[in-house]
């Protein structure tokens, strides 16, 4: 098998890693894209799989609001001394084109070391981890001192029906916890080295502002100042022209002091500079080249679309355009389009929140977890550091987070830094990080519980 990063860590056993790939396979092949798959037969796979395992109908739940997207809630009852442990993750998928690809992206393809298809990255990875690790807790007989909840749901790519939310909103019952681990946090590679174990505690808040410009219609022949297109292109340049304040929340902390003793050179100098609060401008901008860096160190926005006029010949009475933000936690939609208000400052602009954003607390980064993280880190990639970091994207997470539910985002899969695939064409997952997930995770549930 080409591909191969050194050292190898440990791995399950045969007939877990087996069992794991054959999961996995099936669901690859089962198309769960918004429009066109059907999320509630993937959900369908994993609980027959279980059902086969021994699993009771009572502790398989598959529960949605619609036919195509339901979610499936699986348990291994424990003893009950502590709560909960919900494990996460996203049965659905984006779109896929198959004229991008080089072999149809719902087919599962082993080749040159990886694994290839639709979903190999995000998420099916990690929902077949999840099933074939609670398949093998139960053969080993284990008991653990928590109920271990299996969530595996739809539409976290996009759609009506979000399986998290619906679950948090409709049946809170299914899934109440004290923490759960999701996807979020894939261990960092580079050249076949080991960088770090990422630990994502916290991430942005997504929201969308139109920006709506108005003018003066008419014939193109008769051009006026009052051209709404004019007005919105010098608010989207003000816009751009903005700069926003460094700010450092205890997850974006964390991550710069352990990233400060990975580093070396000027970069490391300037994550400590930046800790102590004497960066100068220089070292803020070195830092803020970083897209990752930039992106956890403030609030961001960026114009993605514009909409303007009908014809070649006419000039529109209005012009649109969305600008899309990524909120630090703690920060308000409000304010947002308060600021946005006041950068463009601008009567002939209106400014209003499209899509509204969820904002949901950071999780707390316990002593429970952060210990139990590090030391499995350590048994199995010995040297290599566990960082906490805080999403730019988004995760279902932040509806449990915002349910009281801390999530934390690990996986123990370790993605190049140059060949992330995430919702590209040829999406894949290196063969060896996979399994090495699959007991980094197993090891982290039983440390856990």
């Amino acid at each position: 098998m080409q591909n191969l990063i050194e050292p190898a860590a440990p791995t399950s056993p045969d007939e877990y890693r087996q069992l794991a790939r054959d999961i996995f396979r099936e669901l690859v092949e089962i198309d769960t894209t918004d429009q066109s798959g059907d999320v509630t037969e993937a959900a369908q796979a994993v609980a027959q799989r279980l059902r086969q395992a021994g699993f009771a109908d009572e502790d398989l739940t598959l529960a949605g609001p619609h036919p195509r997207k339901m979610n499936l809630v699986a348990r291994l009852r424990g003893t009950g001394a502590r709560g909960p442990l919900l494990m996460l993750a996203h049965l659905d998928v984006v779109e896929a084109d198959p004229a991008e690809w080089e072999t149809p992206p719902f087919q599962f393809d082993e080749r040159d070391g990886f694994y290839y298809g639709r979903g190999t990255i995000d998420q099916k990875a990690m929902a077949s981890l999840w099933a074939a690790n609670l398949i093998r807790m139960r053969r080993e007989g284990i008991v653990p001192d928590r109920d271990l909840i299996v969530v595996l749901t739809a539409d976290e790519e996009g759609g009506q029906h979000n399986g998290a939310r619906w679950l948090v909103q409709e049946r809170r019952d299914l899934i109440e916890a004290v923490m759960g681990i999701n996807e979020g946090g894939f261990g960092r590679m580079k050249g076949g080295r080991r960088m770090s174990n990422n630990l994502q505690a916290s991430e942005k808040v997504y929201l969308d502002l139109e920006l709506a410009a108005h003018g003066t219609a008419g014939h193109s022949s008769l051009p006026t100042a009052d051209n709404a297109i004019y007005h919105l292109a010098a608010a989207l340049s003000r816009v751009a022209a903005y700069e926003f304040p460094v700010q450092l929340g205890e997850v974006a902390r964390a991550f710069f002091e352990r990233m400060s003793r990975i580093d070396t050179g000027p970069m490391a100098d300037d994550m400590r500079a930046l800790l102590a609060g004497t960066a100068d401008a220089d070292a803020i901008a070195r830092l803020s080249a970083v897209p990752q860096y930039h992106g956890m160190t403030r609030n961001t926005w960026a114009a993605t679309r514009v909409d303007a006029g009908q014809s070649n010949n006419t000039i529109p009475h209005a012009a649109r355009a969305i600008v899309n933000c990524r909120l630090l936690p703690g920060e308000s939609p409000d304010d947002m389009e308060r600021l946005m208000n006041e950068v463009i400052a601008d009567e002939r602009i209106t400014v209003r929140q499209v899509v509204n954003g969820k904002p949901s607390p950071p999780s707390p980064l316990t002593p429970e977890v952060m210990q139990a993280v590090e030391s499995i880190t350590e048994q199995m990639w010995p040297g290599v550091p566990v960082v906490p970091v805080m999403g730019i994207g988004a995760t279902d997470s932040l509806y449990l987070r915002s349910a009281g539910i801390p999530i934390y985002g690990v996986s123990g899969i370790f993605i190049d830094v140059d060949d992330a695939r995430v919702h590209a064409p040829n999406e894949r997952i290196n063969i060896q990080s996979y399994y090495e997930g699959q007991e980094f995770l197993y090891r982290l549930i039983r440390s856990l519980s």
